[in-house]
């Protein structure tokens, strides 16, 4: 700072108040350069207009300052913030960004406390003793034969509860058949899609795995079962199959899709994480196209990942409207009635009832929404998964508006990356789960197999942000047209306070996968860790 007083100019060093208390009264005045200071070649100097003897004036300004922060160092709370400093003013509006907003960004992006829990996957001494037993005995002569249908995730259940079952029986399984896709028509093999020699190894100690049945049982007529109930149990598996398996040796089962009972115990529990967490792993090629995809998405900071089900079977299997044009909203009514074994349950409920109830998918209107209300700013970057939106690309438009960086697995590969696995629906959807899991923030636009699947992963990963739109509560207030946007902004924001990925016991979840919820059978914290795998 720099006054003028008679022809003089003076200038002012400012310092701390205690060092100020330290000094007399009187202003610490430095003289102006002189113009001897600013010859050519001269350089610019760092302290200017110094007494004469400026070597004495600062010895003197140093002890000065020393002892008056000696002074105020002698009055400060250990804990408490400097009292004699000021506090942090905010920035200025000419700043880009501003700190509520800057919290207000990061608060998206903030991942949930995982309260320390972690992968404990230790087995019971009477579980490994059985094991070593079938290994030596019983489980050379017996072998499960499984065939898996549905899509990827379905799939993945199934091999869950195969390997499960397989245990239970004492038997070898045989790697499972994966039934050629009625509505993709994708003919991939398990070691299309996932590593095959991981899973034997990783559970070699628990189900021995066969890539086929040995020269002994070739000619051996499989016991073949229909479909098992729901939520049978170890007991009524054993007491329906051990009998005819022993005598045959080889037992076939189909449609195992969410039969074998979610309450098992521990130890079966833990192996049904092993095998979803760990063994089942995907092939070479997927993991590297998925893991390139991944760090695309990363390369520009954090990103989001959506899982849309807007396809029109899922639109005709859940008995909803995809809300475009009203020739789309018919076009579903009319596959409907011509198909109407593919709406799934509750056929007595209207599409609004359906709606209000929370069973129909979130359409893009919706989903732009709700990550509007949970304050996502619009550059953020955005991979979505999932098949062909029924009404093409333009049923994206009101999320593409607000949301511009956003990408699926098209967008991101380079030229003939995807053309290997081009008719494999399978593998595809393997990419897409590989992207999504790495994400740092997740959120399904409607339930099912990958969205339970997704939740236990991002979980046992360390409780990565998974967003589950709280759709019963929230749809309400989407149909209120009179609503001012803020307002439906707070709500809907508080009403996902409590569901974004900390960690959910599942003895408060009866009958829900630990596979979705795997604490606390698969995950312990504090004290009850016992071994971290």
């Amino acid at each position: 700072m720099a006054t003028r007083g008679k022809g003089r100019r003076l200038a002012y060093i400012t310092v701390p108040s205690a060092i100020l208390h330290s000094l007399s009264s009187a202003s610490l005045v430095l003289s102006p350069p002189s113009k001897q200071a600013s010859r050519p070649g001269g350089g610019r100097r760092l302290l200017v207009g110094l007494p004469r003897r400026p070597f004495l004036f600062l010895l003197l300004l140093f002890l000065v300052a020393a002892l008056g922060t000696i002074r105020a160092g002698l009055h400060l709370h250990p804990i408490l913030p400097c009292p004699h400093l000021p506090r942090r003013r905010p920035l200025s509006s000419s700043s880009s960004l501003s700190l509520s907003e800057g919290d207000s960004k990061l608060d998206f992006w903030k991942q949930p406390d995982g309260m320390g829990f972690a992968p404990c996957l230790e087995f019971s001494r009477e579980y490994r003793a059985q094991g070593e037993a079938a290994a030596r005995t019983g489980r050379r002569k017996k072998y499960l034969l499984v065939v898996v249908s549905g899509g990827l995730n379905q799939q993945r259940n199934q091999i869950v509860d195969a390997v499960v079952i397989a245990r239970i029986l004492g038997a070898a399984l045989v790697v499972p058949v994966l039934q050629v896709n009625v509505i993709w028509s994708d003919e991939s093999e398990f070691g299309d899609v996932f590593d095959l020699e991981h899973f034997k190894r990783v559970l070699a100690d628990d189900v021995k795995v066969v890539s086929s049945l040995p020269s002994t049982h070739i000619m051996t007529r499989p016991v073949q079962e229909k479909e098992m109930p729901l939520q049978a149990s170890p007991d009524w598996i054993r007491s329906r199959y051990m009998k005819k398996l022993n005598r045959e040796g080889v037992l076939l089962l189909r449609g195992l899709d969410s039969r074998l009972s979610k309450d098992l115990p521990s130890d079966l529990q833990k192996l049904r994480c092993k095998v979803a967490f760990h063994a089942l792993r995907f092939a070479a090629p997927i993991e590297e196209l998925g893991n390139k995809l991944a760090t695309r998405m990363r390369s520009h900071g954090p990103y989001l990942a959506l899982h849309l089900r807007m396809e029109k079977d899922v639109w005709v299997r859940t008995g909803c409207l995809p809300g475009l044009l009203p020739e789309h909203d018919a076009a579903i009514r009319q596959e409907r009635k011509l198909h109407p074994k593919l709406l799934t349950g509750r056929s007595n409920m209207t599409y609004h009832e359906r709606k209000l109830a929370g069973l129909c998918p979130l359409n893009a209107v919706e989903v732009t929404r709700l990550l509007k209300a949970l304050e996502a700013q619009r550059d953020a970057r955005i991979y979505w998964a999932g098949g062909e939106p029924f009404g093409g690309r333009e049923a994206l438009l009101p999320l593409t508006r607000s949301f511009p960086n956003l990408f699926n697995k098209l967008d991101l590969a380079l030229p003939g990356e995807l053309e290997p696995f081009a008719s494999k629906s399978s593998v595809l959807a393997a990419i897409d789960y590989m992207v999504c899991e790495q994400s740092d923030v997740f959120m399904p636009s409607h339930g099912g197999n990958m969205g339970h699947l997704m939740r236990g992963h991002r979980a046992y990963a360390g409780h990565r942000k998974y967003i589950t739109p709280n759709k019963r509560q929230m749809l309400p207030y989407f149909l209120d047209a009179a609503l001012p946007e803020e307002v439906f902004n707070r709500v809907v924001k508080e009403l996902h306070r409590g569901s974004v990925g900390q960690p959910e016991m599942r003895t408060d979840k009866t009958g829900k996968d630990v596979t979705a919820f795997p604490v606390p059978e698969c995950m312990c914290n504090g004290t009850s860790m016992r071994s971290r795998h």
